[in-house]
């Protein structure tokens, strides 16, 4: 059986690569997105289950990503969780208008990470 594939976009090395292994863990294929602007790309081409995406920017907005997703019928479905630190409001509010299915704060992703994935899973 193949294991179904989640595309991470982070900058940060934590939580990014506890990120990449607990999912390994679960029992998903992880594809690492560095440069924002090859998430539609990477999400047309790889046909993720979700994409779990750290809004707090270093370079580029991962936010400005997301709508694109939204707008294309390729990868307008694709779940997104995205996370930024619980004091960082705009990160959160900008997801929120981008489209992010779910916005969780950055100290919670791992710990609750199959709740998340559950709920933004959930089929309406």
């Amino acid at each position: 059986m193949t294991q179904p594939l989640t595309l991470l976009l982070y900058q940060k090395l934590i939580p990014g690569g506890q990120l990449v292994n607990r999912l390994q863990d679960l029992g998903y294929r992880v594809q690492p997105v560095a440069d924002p602007a090859a998430l539609v790309g990477d999400a047309e081409r790889g046909k993720p289950l979700f994409i779990i995406a750290d809004v707090e920017p270093r370079h580029e907005s991962p936010c400005a990503a997301i709508a694109p997703l939204r707008r294309n019928s390729a990868t307008t479905h694709i779940p997104v969780i995205a996370f930024a630190a619980a004091g960082n409001a705009v990160a959160q509010d900008a997801a929120r208008a981008a489209g992010a299915t779910l916005v969780v704060p950055d100290h919670a992703i791992l710990p609750h990470l199959d709740q998340f994935l559950e709920q933004a899973l959930q089929v309406d």
